[in-house]
């Protein structure tokens, strides 16, 4: 009996044991479809993602090309920096990490967070520039407390600097953090967040040579994101060395000579039409961009009232004032409105139209010619010659001359300029153009504006016999080891359309203007060097006819002066133009010639560098 009931007993375990082998085995054949599933058709995948979580490629960032003047003299280099980069997937409590890590880097933390926040969607492994150029003691800081601050990481970057503080600032230009809508934009292929690129200037227009080819390295990290070792490396090519034209002890020099003032100068070759010098003042300090520049301090520059943001040379556009004389003058002389032998009387006004259009000269002066009349800068004759020319003839020579339009330098944002024609003003304001606006524009005033670089340009052609030069920036472009890759080529802008007769009587009247006894540029006479050149003061309000002489200062003419020099075969054309500095001859005269004087300063004591037979003796009303 006994027996019987234990093997029924028996009996009644082997459904549950069953069941249970069952289950168990089920079980392991889930398991085992899940390693297969896992393993074989997940198994690349899974792979790929666990490489990436231990083995990472990073970017090595190229060094960017030295800008160098047209001696060699390095003007913007490199220096090593230490920037702090954070990577959210490594970091775990990224509010935790931040919050101790903002203690030591001595910035507040809702500083940082909005940095991580920004840069989402740029890549999971991607670290993000949290803050640029820290000083050793953070470093030490930082370092130290490694192992607490997971997803942190310290790189040693290269940063820019420039080597003479302010010193053509508008030429070099600055770099800038790249923006989140650059590194969309994929027109930056290798930049990510916290590299900088060029975002003026030099640096700007000629990012592609400066830049280089990023290279990379494979390394292998721990669960912090901290490196263990480097598995293979691939060398950056570094950017390509800039040299310009700019020779700069002449920049220098031209820029303590506008120290205080607004304004701006050019100097260019007239035999190539390379860029000498290109000042605008007031300057910027380009090291405050390379670390990022703090807001107040920006708004300070953008807000400043002399504008020193603003490249004057190729972006101010001014009322060229009677240094637009030069124009009339050939003008007049090439259609035969006017000849070498053509006076006016000059009493001081010339009276049209119901209104008396003054000369600056109150008493007048007299009966004069062609080169007294620019050596003098008398108005009433230009008057005269621009209604004899009207203004659609004179504006078809200005624009042959390169007014009113971008010289090609190449630099970002130039200026046009303006010159006007009876059918510019009838599409323009929808009004005939009137007679007396011609007597204006003959002067310079009016309408017209230019830039202080096509001033010199035309300067430049009118000193070199009438050949209008290509202006630029760039001399050649070397890799590292000192290959040529790119060299400037000197291409002619044309010709002035005038006859070597009409420009010979011009350059002869200009002469006078530095050289002549009664000319208005006497004070930029240099006993051993001839110069050339044309004074003029622009309105910046209309004149006063009150006795009241006084004008707010923001309201007082600019001051110009171009020139050229040796008077024979020049080496050196200038505009200078200084706002609301009232006199060519006493405000922008003295700058033209002191960059002159800088530039043909190794000619040997005792040379006199004169023009070839340039000379003429004022007497009388000739």
């Amino acid at each position: 009996m006994e027996r019987f009931f234990k093997t029924d007993e028996q009996d009644g375990y082997k459904p549950r044991i069953v069941g249970v082998m069952l289950t168990v085995l089920a079980l392991f054949v889930v398991l085992l479809l899940r390693l297969i599933y896992l393993q074989v058709v997940m198994g690349e995948e899974y792979y790929r993602l666990s490489m990436n979580n231990s083995i990472r490629l990073q970017t090595v960032d190229p060094p960017r090309g030295l800008i160098l003047d047209r001696h060699g003299t390095r003007l913007a280099e490199n220096r090593p920096s230490f920037d702090v980069n954070f990577t959210p997937k490594d970091a775990g409590d990224v509010g935790r990490v931040l919050s101790e890590l903002a203690v030591y880097l001595q910035s507040p933390v809702d500083e940082l967070l909005p940095k991580v926040k920004h840069n989402r969607g740029l890549g999971a492994f991607k670290p993000v520039l949290l803050k640029q150029d820290i000083g050793r003691d953070v470093l030490a800081a930082v370092e130290a407390r490694r192992v607490d601050l997971p997803g942190v990481s310290v790189q040693v970057r290269l940063r820019r600097n420039y080597l003479y503080g302010m010193n053509a600032s508008h030429v070099i230009g600055y770099l800038g953090e790249v923006s989140l809508e650059e590194l969309k934009s994929g027109d930056h292929p290798g930049l990510r967040s916290g590299d900088a690129i060029g975002k003026f200037g030099v640096e700007r227009t000629y990012e592609d040579y400066l830049r280089g080819e990023p290279g990379g390295r494979q390394v292998e990290v721990n669960a912090n994101g901290q490196i263990m070792r480097v598995l293979q490396t691939v060398s950056p090519r570094p950017g390509r060395n800039v040299f310009l034209t700019i020779d700069r002890e002449l920049q220098q020099r031209t820029e303590e000579l506008l120290d205080g003032v607004a304004g701006a100068a050019v100097a260019v070759d007239p035999s190539n039409g390379h860029i000498l010098a290109l000042a605008s003042s007031p300057a910027f300090n380009q090291n405050s961009f390379v670390s990022g520049i703090a807001s107040d301090a920006w708004e300070s520059l953008i807000s400043h009232p002399f504008r020193p943001m603003e490249n004057k040379a190729i972006q101010g556009e001014y009322p060229p004032g009677s240094t637009f004389k030069i124009v009339t003058a050939l003008a007049g002389l090439e259609e035969k409105a006017i000849d070498e032998t053509t006076t006016f009387d000059c009493p001081g006004f010339l009276h049209f139209a119901g209104r008396d259009y003054r000369c600056w000269k109150k008493e007048g002066h007299g009966r004069v010619d062609v080169r007294r009349a620019l050596a003098e800068s008398c108005d009433v004759f230009f008057y005269r010659t621009g209604q004899r020319l009207g203004v659609d003839r004179l504006a078809w020579y200005a624009k042959a001359f390169g007014l009113g339009a971008r010289t090609g330098i190449g630099l970002d944002q130039e200026a046009r300029g303006l010159i006007p024609s009876s059918a510019w003003k009838k599409k323009r304001y929808g009004v005939p153009w009137q007679e007396g606006e011609t007597l204006s524009v003959s002067i310079g005033q009016g309408y017209v504006l230019a830039t202080p670089l096509q001033m010199a340009l035309l300067t430049a052609a009118v000193g070199n016999g009438g050949i209008r030069c290509r202006p630029t920036i760039l001399q050649r472009v070397e890799t590292v080891e000192g290959e040529v890759v790119f060299q400037a080529a000197h291409p002619e802008a044309g010709r002035l359309p005038v006859s070597p007769r009409t420009l010979k009587i011009v350059q002869e009247g200009i002469w006078s203007a530095v050289n002549g006894e009664r000319g208005t540029a006497r004070r930029v006479h240099l006993p051993d060097i001839e110069i050339a050149g044309k004074t003029g003061t622009s309105q910046v309000v209309g004149r006063k006819d009150s006795g009241d002489d006084y004008t707010p200062p923001h309201l007082r003419p600019h001051a110009w002066f171009v020139c050229y020099a040796p008077a024979g075969v020049p080496k050196l054309a200038v505009a200078v133009v200084v706002e609301n500095g009232e006199h060519g001859s006493s405000a922008a005269g003295p700058i033209a010639r002191e960059m002159v004087r800088t530039y043909l300063r190794k000619v040997p004591d005792g040379q006199r560098l004169a023009g070839d037979g340039v000379k003429v003796v004022i007497g009388g009303n000739g």
